[in-house]
């Protein structure tokens, strides 16, 4: 099988062509679960297939690297720009790339005929706990306590097609994170578990943070997760709407468009190698 590897703020996923590479769905989780381990495999955040689609330019089935599916990754989408332009299966400078139903509407900044930078329309964030899923005695879930193992937190819930709870920290650099993480992601209140954004707010316009993504893991970056942020910082009026956010791995800018209620993402996307492996 050939694949591309690629990483998004070093976000990193291996990115397969699957109009040219067969593999059934059966057999998808296992196939993930061993390509994604970075002492036996390729190694990467997970697996992303990029399919023919009828619905937009193209599909972005996309798994977590303990082979379960995930709705959505914004790192993942920048490169999934990438890749088809790149290796020429698109010459648009403006697609759409569809995931889990939802079609996202990409902008790519073309230099020396490569793919860049990508700006994302990524859509409404949503706010209602049932939708996202958290439990919760209130529609909204904005600075509400949340006890996990002992120590009550705060937390702003926002999906961006895939859960996030966003947690208001003074500082980063020492979270135990492999430790708190896993008890966010599992916690009783979570239904379909949940992705967690640690974040330290710097100034109106810039915030850093760190995130435990759910089936992988702390990574050096998540998209969805910087929308998020974006989301819970203005509404409990900690910034303005359009901010830097400083990840691990570097940083994306978010806007949030109140007017029309969408927030944009922009941000680059890498290739890193490119290869062939037995399955």
């Amino acid at each position: 099988m050939k694949f591309t590897k690629m990483h998004g703020c070093g976000n990193d996923y291996i990115y397969v062509d699957g109009a040219k590479e067969q593999i059934s769905q059966e057999q998808k989780p296992e196939i993930v679960r061993q390509l994604s381990d970075r002492h036996f495999g390729i190694g990467g955040d997970g697996v992303i297939f990029i399919n023919p689609s009828k619905a937009a330019d193209f599909e972005m089935e996309m798994y977590n690297m303990d082979g379960s599916r995930a709705e959505m990754c914004g790192n993942g989408i920048r490169c999934v720009a990438k890749f088809v332009y790149d290796k020429g299966l698109t010459d648009k400078a403006s697609i759409s790339v569809i995931s889990c139903g939802k079609v996202k509407y990409l902008e790519l900044d073309i230099v020396d005929g490569k793919v860049s930078t990508v700006k994302v329309n990524m859509g409404s964030p949503i706010l209602k706990a049932a939708d996202i899923p958290v439990l919760s005695e209130k529609e909204e879930v904005i600075g509400e306590q949340i006890e996990v193992e002992g120590q009550t937190y705060k937390m702003t819930c926002v999906s961006m097609g895939n859960p996030h709870a966003v947690i208001f920290v003074d500082g980063v650099s020492d979270l135990p994170l492999e430790k708190i993480g896993p008890l966010f992601e599992n916690h009783k209140r979570f239904p379909n578990r949940i992705n967690t954004e640690f974040v330290k707010v710097l100034d109106e316009e810039n915030v850093e943070m760190r995130v435990w993504e759910r089936g992988t893991g702390e990574t050096l970056a998540c998209g969805t997760g910087a929308c998020a942020v974006a989301a819970a910082c203005i509404l409990n009026g900690l910034t303005k709407e359009k901010i830097t956010v400083k990840l691990l791995g570097g940083s994306l800018q978010i806007q949030w468009d109140r007017k029309d209620n969408l927030i944009y993402m922009t941000g680059p996307a890498a290739t890193v190698f490119e290869g062939e492996i037995a399955l």
